[in-house]
């Protein structure tokens, strides 16, 4: 699952840094949480946790089915 989850972030990322910003995996669990760490510009964005639950999030379950939640650390 978590080369899964890495290829969905490939797609996401370009538009991610067009602003700046990026973000990183740090883990997937076996609960099918994903932990990212959103770096650059999206790191101090008061628009983050909006880009992290309906960009990131949304994307990343409609990739991998598996998803449960997408968490910043």
């Amino acid at each position: 699952m978590k080369e899964r989850v890495e290829a969905a972030l490939k797609k996401i990322r370009p538009s991610l840094q067009a602003d700046g910003g990026d973000v990183e995996l740090v883990e997937v669990t076996t609960e099918g949480v994903v932990k990212v760490k959103l770096t650059g510009a999206c790191a101090g964005c008061p628009m983050r946790e909006m880009t992290l639950q309906m960009g990131i999030g949304r994307a990343l379950k409609e990739e991998v089915p598996e998803v449960k939640e997408v968490v910043a650390v």
